[in-house]
């Protein structure tokens, strides 16, 4: 094997596991699973079968990925975040194979005890806060708060909200990575890097506290 899986844990035969990816206490990787390379999956995961994690996925204690679910590269599943596959089920009734999809675009975190209702899609960088539920599509880079969750503010890459823009251009910076973002028919992009692209190491490493920056946003 090319990853770590912990001597409690189960990866059942059929499950895919990319290089480096670390597997913790107490979970379950179901067979069809797909796992990208160098995720984390935290105490009592449970992943279950047709099921895809991209690359870099952090998934922490006590999350179950549902059949349904799809997860691209770099997301955050907060501890004990919540997922849904069906609208109306009901115990008496098998609904199995109208399971309804909802997707996680890259770069999209979930905070602790958020729920995520079937059928959605949360667009790329998109950040929802703990104990939020969210019902509806999340555009990119959206701050989602609340029940049911509604935006709030955008943020950055780096998780920072973006308040003030430049008078002059209407651009909006990042206050800790100095990205330059812009808000153009209610779609907000990122001027200086591709949303696909691979951050440098020089910016992955977090320097200041969360309330210092927005302090000063």
């Amino acid at each position: 094997m090319n990853y770590f899986k912990h001597e409690s844990a189960y990866v059942d035969d059929g499950a895919i596991i990319g290089d480096g990816t670390k597997i913790w206490h107490f979970c379950h990787v179901q067979s069809g699973a797909r796992i990208g390379r160098n995720c984390v999956l935290g105490q009592n995961v449970n992943i279950a079968g047709d099921v895809t994690l991209g690359d870099g996925v952090k998934v922490q204690n006590n999350v179950t990925v549902y059949t349904g679910v799809q997860i691209d590269d770099y997301c955050f599943l907060g501890p004990s975040c919540v997922f849904t596959n069906v609208t109306n089920p009901r115990s008496e009734i098998n609904r199995h194979a109208l399971y309804e999809r909802t997707h996680l675009k890259r770069g999209t975190t979930l905070g602790a005890n958020c729920t995520i209702v079937c059928g959605t899609t949360l667009g790329c960088y998109c950040l929802v806060a703990a104990g939020a539920v969210v019902t509806k599509d999340v555009p990119d880079y959206a701050l989602m708060m609340g029940v049911p969750a509604r935006q709030t503010a955008w943020v950055s890459r780096h998780g920072h909200i973006l308040a003030k823009a430049d008078t002059r251009n209407g651009v909006f910076t990042c206050p800790e990575s100095g990205l330059r973002y812009e808000l153009r028919d209610g779609i907000m992009r990122c001027l200086d890097l591709d949303e696909d692209a691979e951050l440098q190491e020089s910016m992955r490493q977090g320097t200041k506290m969360y309330d210092e920056l927005k302090a000063n946003a």
